[in-house]
């Protein structure tokens, strides 16, 4: 997508002769020259048509702060933008015009100086940030690049630490929408400012980390080659990367589509006949299935992108639309420990209800979950303050939020996807096959009728006994009888589930303007 990644970037090629360059390679003319066209995108229209879409390119006559130890002339030839290229165009405007679509593009040059961070960038990435923040502009980052450059000479000083880039990025988050994308190494600096994001997308062989080579070993940390250091199926499987893809190519997709959610609502909301909806959870309660399903054919029609796939398996959090506006989903995965809920799976829900609340993008939970983890095992992993973090921010969102209980609904795990309490959420309803209890139903028996079924000393008659109390305590607890008790809203037909939904969001006013953040930043985690 060569086309749009020129109408992303707004400066011709960015990041595409850095795949091709050998680590170090800062000597790279073609790259140069590439670097060197003018700040005008060449963008292919569905028709196959081209058209040119302007943009402002800024502080491309920077240079590397080398002067003391480099002729001018070899500067100018070598390090063109000091490695940062940087501006100021339009993303999707064809689909909300020309003010919603504004964004603020950033990248480093692996073919200078390695992308490192150097003085003068350091300077141009402070200026394009205070753009960002005040005109409340999106920013997408190409973050590709070895860290910080100890090689610039120009300038007072000692250690650099007092360079306001890390502060002011930090800054925008929860103001606006933040985008990373990297392909090959991304290390040190370079990967803070990923880090930073909102959103991670990264290419196939991409390796991040805190500190690369050279810091490992200077640290006496061993000696490892930099694709050892943060490889791509590491940090996906631990959370960093929210996005895998291919290329570059794919990922400029993937960023316009992540940033679309944010520009606002679309005309053409075509869905799935939702009928299907009626057969996907199995009537055999003991059965799985895939909850992924349930999402694809809520939403409208290739509207979901989900995030964070790989980490925390049994929760799946996706961007999608319905009716054509966007919404966030939090559903449990009843694929992975049945749907409980556990310290990764509570990061992740958390982190993406900041997400959607700082930018007013509501909330619909699917719950089908027997509950919080549990066990010695789990607790190793500091479960009670990973899964309580799902209490508290839920109990601070303002955006409107729904649930909708596809099976299993019981105890803490249900009221962590309904923000604490059944009756928080503007509805929650459940489905014919939803089943209910302030614990799961086979833990209830066992607990409850210990006594009882110790006094049996026939294993049949206790099995009998057992199963019995389970059945009683099923039907008790089923969708249409923890209706009538009026601890959820309504019992519907799941053909009905985005009827709701539609009704809801049309009901509820819209954002007020606002000109701050309304959350102090989203968690990096």
């Amino acid at each position: 997508d060569q086309g749009f990644r020129g109408a992303l970037t707004v400066a011709g090629e960015l990041p595409g002769a850095a795949e091709e360059a050998s680590p170090g390679a800062g000597q790279d003319d073609r790259g140069q020259d590439a670097l060197h066209e003018a700040p005008v995108a060449v963008h292919r229209t569905e028709h196959g048509q081209d058209h040119q879409q302007g943009g402002q390119r800024q502080g491309d006559a920077q240079i590397a702060a080398q002067r003391r130890r480099r002729t001018l002339e070899d500067l100018i030839a070598r390090t063109p933008a000091d490695g940062l290229v940087a501006g100021i165009g339009a993303v999707n405007s064809a689909l909300f015009g020309e003010a919603d679509a504004r964004c603020v593009l950033m990248s480093y040059d692996y073919t200078v100086l390695a992308g490192t961070q150097g003085m003068q960038n350091h300077r141009k990435k402070d200026r394009m940030f205070e753009l960002a923040e005040k005109w409340r502009l999106p920013l997408v980052f190409f973050t590709e690049g070895g860290g910080g450059r100890p090689g610039d000479t120009d300038a007072l000083g000692v250690a650099g630490l007092d360079c306001m880039a890390f502060h002011y990025f930090g800054g925008l988050s929860g103001l606006v929408p933040l985008v990373g994308i990297t392909s090959g190494r991304c290390f040190a600096g370079n990967a803070a400012l990923l880090g930073c994001c909102d959103v991670v997308i990264a290419t196939h062989g991409s390796n991040i980390g805190m500190g690369g080579p050279a810091m490992i070993e200077g640290g006496g940390l061993g000696v490892f080659r930099p694709e050892e250091v943060g490889p791509l199926d590491v940090q996906v499987r631990n959370g960093v990367v929210d996005i895998a893809v291919r290329d570059e190519a794919e990922a400029v997709q993937v960023a316009r589509k992540y940033l679309s959610y944010f520009q606002g609502a679309l005309p053409d909301a075509a869905c799935a006949d939702q009928r299907e909806l009626r057969a996907i959870i199995p009537e055999n309660r003991l059965r799985i299935y895939d909850v992924r399903r349930v999402i694809e054919t809520l939403a409208d029609t290739d509207s979901v992108l989900e995030l964070r796939r790989g980490f925390g398996p049994g929760m799946v959090t996706a961007l999608a639309r319905i009716d054509g506006r966007p919404i966030g989903v939090i559903a449990n995965n009843p694929t992975h420990l049945a749907g409980a809920i556990d310290s990764d799976g509570a990061d992740k829900a958390t982190r993406f209800m900041q997400l959607c609340d700082a930018f007013d993008l509501p909330l619909l939970f699917l719950c089908d979950t027997p509950g919080i983890m549990v066990g010695p095992e789990a607790e190793k992993t500091a479960l009670v303050r990973h899964a309580s973090r799902m209490f508290v921010t839920s109990a601070s969102l303002s955006v409107p939020y729904f649930t909708i209980v596809l099976r299993k609904g019981y105890g803490l795990g249900a009221q962590a996807m309904a923000g604490g309490s059944f009756k928080a959420p503007i509805f929650t309803i459940a489905w014919p096959t939803g089943e209910f209890g302030g614990m799961g139903l086979e833990g209830a028996v066992k607990l409850g009728y210990r006594n009882e079924l110790a006094a049996l000393d026939d294993p049949a008659e206790r099995k009998a006994l057992y199963d019995q109390m389970v059945e009683r305590m099923y039907q008790h607890g089923k969708a249409v009888s923890t209706a009538s008790h009026f601890e959820i809203d309504d019992v519907i037909d799941p053909a009905e589930s985005r009827t709701w939904i539609t009704r809801t969001l049309r009901s509820v006013p819209p954002p007020a303007p606002r000109t701050g953040k309304k959350r102090p930043c989203v968690d990096t985690w």
